[in-house]
């Protein structure tokens, strides 16, 4: 099942026979670390690599508005549409004298403001196309933990308030202005003129919120926008022939109360026959290839079926060192579709619940590193996850269960970036498990 290549101790392996080297819950000691020792390189063991969905990511209280779709040659057709609810510091209109002076505003426009936080993926390139919808359901959610989710959703007027293209510039843009019905605007001004509306709860009553919908009939990009965006008001008192405008600004000044609805349409792609969450879709089936996707809850999940049977090699052993590198498609990613930086690491049961992110000896998160160092054929290009003390404790352990590892890019709740990964059998892109085994 294995093949074995034998390693003297004293070589490269060790950069100090005078430290102790961590294997989990056993610790090899320098005294054992003798000449007739031996470390066994063990790199054919079995590593499954698969994609599984968490169908509900919590993406209230993110801090970011993302708008957009694009069709992903690989992944389908991705979309985020924005809710958020409104509220205002004050429902009062600017006097400066007596109450009597409210009498005499008039309502001049109103208008959104869309301020870039500059995330962006896929193509700049292109136009964008949003429309905005005012809600007809009160930002509040239905279940009992107070968020929503990338598959949430609330009833909204099917007559939009603006419509509007513009170039995604997510690097060069201070703000993207949109003006908004006359007829809205004017009559939420009558409101706050006649005080109909004085408090929150009665704003909120009358006007629940705004739905940003990504409306662009070719790819297009998913942009960021801050929750600093906000929607301005602008009234003024006429004084003969001039006007001064007076603003009122109504922003979002509850997180909780912001959320985005990511959809993928997986519809002709590999993954068109991804299962429930607690199942996984094996790479053998998927061309080779296992997925990770931000917002839509696609995860690379890795299990080593056979690590326990590593403890039978002799009587008295350990694993001292293992590391996992698991490498991009290549063709997959490009500067439109970038490679992340890492990813993140986590520990998982059989039904792909997370049991916590998989830590060092010494308790700190374990991150998938990307090396980035170039070569003709990209061979070196992958992720590197040590995993000493994780094999360690899985080939020790005495229940029959097993954990295995999910992975996924960071910020999963508040983007839309991809990954496509390669598994043992993919051509030129195959993960690799290497570990080393001391008998002692």
């Amino acid at each position: 099942m294995y093949r074995f290549i034998i390693v003297l101790i004293f070589g490269a392996l060790f950069t100090s026979c005078n430290s102790d080297v961590d294997a989990g819950e056993f610790v090899v000691g320098s005294d054992n670390l003798a000449i007739t020792n031996k470390v066994v390189l063990i790199d054919t063991a079995t590593v499954e690599v698969s994609t599984i969905n968490f169908d509900s990511l919590a993406t209230s209280g993110q801090s970011r508005i993302l708008l957009g779709n694009y069709d992903d040659p690989i992944f389908g057709k991705v979309k985020s549409d924005s809710y958020f609810q409104l509220s205002s510091s004050s429902f009062a209109l600017q006097t400066t004298s007596s109450d009597l002076e409210g009498a005499n505003y008039v309502f001049d426009s109103i208008r959104m403001v869309l301020i870039p936080d500059k995330y962006y993926y896929s193509d700049t390139t292109k136009t964008q196309s949003i429309s905005i919808h005012r809600l007809l359901q009160k930002v509040k959610p239905n279940t009992d933990d107070d968020s929503f989710y990338n598959n949430s959703a609330l009833s909204y007027d099917s007559n939009s308030l603006a419509t509007v293209t513009f170039s995604s510039m997510p690097l060069r843009q201070d703000s993207i202005f949109v003006k908004l019905d006359t007829t809205f605007g004017e009559a939420l001004f009558q409101k706050l003129k006649k005080r109909e509306i004085t408090t929150e709860d009665q704003f909120i009553e009358y006007f629940k919120g705004l739905v940003i919908r990504s409306v662009s009939e070719t790819s297009s990009c998913v942009m960021g926008f801050k929750t600093t965006s906000l929607m301005q008001l602008y009234y003024s008192k006429k004084v003969t022939d001039a006007q001064t405008s007076i603003l009122k600004e109504f922003t979002i000044t509850d997180a909780s109360k912001q959320f985005n609805r990511i959809t993928l349409d997986r519809t002709g792609t590999v993954l068109k026959d991804l299962p429930g969450t607690t199942e996984r879709l094996s790479s053998n089936l998927t061309e080779n290839k296992s997925f990770i996707q931000s917002g839509t809850g696609l995860a690379c999940r890795i299990d080593f079926p056979n690590i326990k049977q590593l403890k039978y090699i002799t009587e008295k052993g350990a694993i001292v060192d293992a590391k996992l590198v698991i490498r991009p498609v290549n063709n997959t990613y490009s500067a439109v579709y970038p490679l992340a930086d890492s990813l993140n690491v986590y520990l998982a049961d059989d039904l792909n619940r997370l049991k916590g992110t998989l830590n060092s000896s010494s308790g700190y998160p374990i991150y998938a590193v990307l090396n980035k160092d170039n070569d003709e054929f990209d061979e070196n290009i992958g992720y590197s996850i040590p995993l000493g003390t994780f094999m360690q404790n899985e080939m020790i352990k005495q229940s029959d269960s097993r954990l295995s590892l999910i992975l996924t890019i960071p910020n999963i709740s508040k983007a839309v970036d991809r990954l496509v990964l390669g598994n043992q059998k993919n051509t030129g892109n195959k993960v690799q498990l290497k570990i080393y085994y001391i008998s002692y």
